[in-house]
């Protein structure tokens, strides 16, 4: 009887191995036909599989549809809604806390910051070490700037290094953003603009924060590596819903509280979701 056991438990592993080609590889219990291209894994309550995918950022800047990179810096004349002619020679602005919104209620939280810089290819995508869930999503959040929290003085070495600190006789912190260039002053001659954003500073000791939080109503659904574009309109700083007159608001403005108020106020309609790929 111990052979005849024997025997048919070496056919039983037999069959099973020379099967082996056709089944499905489990990872963590999940069965995947095509599980080359995962990192890991986990069993939902129907028993499918949820593996983690790599999210890039994409940082794209437009003026009301033409597109806007470095080569157009000092080349190109934009004309804003108030009819101001003006050429950007630098554009740096701060994005963080970028989160996606799941179905199911829970979110990705990136915790990653960003300072983008048109005239530095390698700040125009971000992609998190925190990685995200494959499944359908419902929204896309992230701030302009930084929130109170985390606009800290001296807090990273990275933005010191770059020089996008805000004064602290202004409230301290670091820059959202720098827009910087040469404008037409209607008489036929040119003068400089400096569009920079941070907290604002209503008097001596009193502050302002100056951030914007963006949470953008988006269904998508991630099944592999994914790519989202960030896109920043700039003609929307100038006209929505202050008009800018760059006559008016030019330079000094940081320590200006009415223009950094209005900068705010514009800036809500400037950022939107792009296209979304795999």
């Amino acid at each position: 009887m111990k052979k005849v056991a024997l025997f048919f438990i070496m056919a039983f592993f037999a069959v099973a191995c020379g099967n082996d080609d056709d089944s499905q590889p489990e990872i963590f219990g999940c069965t995947d036909s095509s599980s080359l291209n995962y990192n890991s894994a986990a069993n939902t309550d129907d028993g499918s599989c949820i593996y983690n995918k790599n999210v890039t950022f994409s940082f794209i800047q437009d003026w009301d549809g033409q597109s806007v990179t470095s080569a157009d810096f000092n080349v190109t004349s934009f004309t804003n809604a108030f009819g101001n002619t003006l050429q950007i020679s630098k554009l740096r602005y701060l994005i963080s806390k970028i989160v996606l919104h799941k179905a199911d209620g829970s979110t990705v939280d990136f915790e990653e910051y960003k300072l983008i810089d048109l005239t530095d290819p390698t700040s125009l995508t971000l992609t998190p070490a925190i990685m995200a869930t494959t499944g359908d999503y419902t929204g896309i959040s992230f701030v302009y700037g930084f929130n109170e929290l985390d606009n800290r003085s001296g807090a990273y070495p990275d933005l010191n290094d770059a020089n996008w600190n805000w004064p602290a006789m202004l409230g301290g912190g670091y820059h959202f953003m720098q827009m910087e260039g040469k404008y037409e002053d209607g008489t036929g001659g040119e003068l400089p603009y400096a569009y920079h954003n941070g907290t604002a500073r209503v008097s001596p000791d009193v502050f302002e924060q100056n951030f914007i939080s963006f949470n953008f109503s988006q269904n998508f659904t991630i099944s592999a590596d994914a790519t989202i574009e960030i896109k920043m309109n700039i003609a929307e700083w100038y006209k929505n819903p202050y008009i800018w007159d760059l006559n008016v608001f030019n330079t000094d403005l940081m320590m200006n509280y009415e223009a950094q108020k209005h900068m705010n106020e514009n800036g809500a309609s400037v950022f939107s979701i792009g296209a979304i790929t795999q």
